[in-house]
């Protein structure tokens, strides 16, 4: 089943790259992605309204592109950048600034169950009810994404982990779909969340070195 909906000027080409379009959603997604993961690198509270900018942009690049999970998950993701804010603002000690931690067995079970079930749920409705024609990978990458963003969103240091797994599958499936651009940013991400890892670590291991104040 095809999906058409009318999305307006933001899916209007902004300029080619060969003989591909890149759209305007396309370009403003590539910025405010790229800006936004470099505030979350940062610890920088404003990554979560930019981001979720940055992901209703890019819901519309996936629906054009007929990456109808990717699509779908900005919806969640607008969820769940609403959830971080607020985490990341009232959830620490005393409902001050939440610190970076490693990520408990029981969190690692639960997650990677998560990520089991919603890829195999997202394959079987994609496979179902479209024509995307990766629906595995479609599935898998949106399963990662989800849970990644929840480990963000806890401060969790592993979720950098999930992010660059993701990120590698990312990079070739835009390809593929002749997303460009967004391929591009994915590679700028890919990047950028090695540095989140490093800076993460650091900062979790100037807190474990801390003296406890008595």
């Amino acid at each position: 089943m095809a999906v058409n909906v009318p999305l307006g000027p933001l899916l209007d080409p902004a300029f080619h790259l060969g003989s591909v379009p890149t759209t305007w959603a396309e370009l403003l997604g590539f910025a405010t992605g790229a800006v936004n993961v470099w505030l979350v690198v940062r610890q920088n509270i404003l990554n979560w309204p930019i981001g979720i900018a940055n992901v209703v942009l890019l819901g519309l690049v996936f629906l054009d592109g007929g990456l109808y999970a990717d699509a779908g998950l900005q919806v969640v993701y607008v969820v769940l950048q609403m959830y971080g804010w607020w985490v990341w603002l009232y959830a620490g000690d005393g409902r001050d600034e939440l610190p970076v931690r490693r990520t408990a067995r029981t969190e690692w079970f639960a997650l990677a169950a998560a990520g089991a079930a919603g890829t195999a749920l997202l394959t079987w409705m994609l496979s179902a009810w479209t024509d995307s024609t990766v629906p595995f990978w479609d599935a898998l990458t949106t399963a990662l994404s989800l849970v990644a963003t929840y480990g963000q969103s806890r401060k969790l240091l592993e979720s950098w982990w999930l992010w660059i797994t993701a990120d590698l599958i990312y990079i070739p499936l835009y390809f593929y779909k002749e997303l460009k651009l967004t391929g591009a940013l994915y590679v700028l991400f890919l990047a950028l969340c090695v540095a989140g890892l490093v800076a993460w670590r650091r900062d979790l291991r100037r807190r474990e070195a801390a003296p406890v104040p008595t």
